[in-house]
């Protein structure tokens, strides 16, 4: 299928969600827009010869068998990846899911999500340590307080320091010994081929570290009234992916939550069919609240809802 006609911009806003991502190259990659080889990925402009930046975008003129007048845009963030659709500056963006907005701009529409990659939050140290390894009173890098607030339930010992910036960056720091450990998404260290030299140790994501919502999944939006290319990236969207993110997102914007509410969610669906959420609350002064819900995902919105609405005894428990 030629997915995208020659001439299409993407505006790429993904931390670490890089566009030769097996699955995004072989959909996106067909004659049009072959992005293979390709290694930009986050919030920083690229500087290298053949870029130019313009209005925050940086433009990839020339990219492999890519037609001369072929355009991929890399958004400096989510907002000007949006911004580029929305101002007709682009066609489509590519997001890490779990950065977007849990309401979708007006005139906005999620189009396409690719299979979920590894969904799992990394314990990343100098030298392999799991989280039990660990000496007392680590000092932990992360900003985010869904991380601090579970691992500070695993192990109260340990200190938190907040460290921001892309992968690289927050490895060199941690290399620096800015910290102890750090934590960083799977689904990205996999993307940019650092499993191995980050010595990063997954974290269950049930009993240890409940993802962000959506974390792992790289999805793409259009404008809603663009029919062309909704219809080609319809043809690339992954249906359970799609609806298990789309619950995820849709419990966080029911908490009245973005991205800096402590939540963990998971949405699966097991082998029997049956889907299953996990979903835990965080607060630095007071106990996780955890609620795993089964059946028809459907109805995890509003259980969800029920549950942490509930008095703080309740909320201690699980929820079927």
């Amino acid at each position: 299928i030629a997915l995208l006609p020659a001439g299409a911009v993407v505006v790429n806003a993904a931390r670490g969600a890089l566009i030769d991502d097996a699955a995004l190259v072989a959909a996106l990659g067909t004659g049009h827009i072959a992005a293979a080889g390709l290694d930009v990925y986050a919030q920083e402009p690229v500087v290298d010869p053949g870029y130019r930046a313009r209005e925050n975008v940086v433009l990839l003129p020339h990219l492999g068998s890519a037609t001369a007048d072929t355009r991929i845009a890399m958004g400096h963030c989510v907002l000007d990846g949006i911004d580029a659709v929305l101002a007709g500056r682009a066609d489509a963006g590519v997001h890490s899911a779990k950065d977007l907005p849990t309401t979708v701009p007006s005139g906005m529409i999620l189009a396409t999500v690719q299979p979920r990659a590894d969904v799992r939050d990394a314990l990343v140290t100098r030298t392999g340590l799991g989280i039990s390894q660990l000496p007392e009173g680590a000092v932990i890098g992360t900003s985010s307080l869904r991380r601090q607030t579970q691992l500070a339930h695993l192990r109260p010992d340990l200190r938190f320091v907040p460290i921001r910036g892309n992968v690289d960056t927050r490895l060199r720091k941690l290399a620096e010994g800015g910290a102890d450990a750090t934590i960083l998404a799977m689904a990205g260290l996999h993307r940019l081929g650092l499993v191995a030299r980050s010595h990063a140790v997954a974290l269950d994501p049930v009993t240890e570290s409940v993802p962000a919502p959506a974390q792992g999944a790289v999805a793409l939006d259009c404008r809603i009234d663009d029919r062309r290319t909704r219809h080609l990236l319809a043809a690339i969207n992954h249906p359970p992916t799609a609806r298990a993110i789309s619950i995820e997102r849709l419990i966080l914007a029911d908490l009245e939550g973005g991205c800096s509410l402590p939540l963990g969610c998971l949405v699966q669906r097991a082998a029997d069919g049956r889907w299953r959420a996990h979903i835990r609350l965080g607060d630095l002064h007071a106990p996780l609240r955890t609620c795993e819900l089964l059946g028809d995902p459907t109805t995890f919105v509003a259980a969800a809802r029920r549950f942490f609405s509930g008095p703080p005894s309740v909320k201690s428990s699980s929820a079927k």
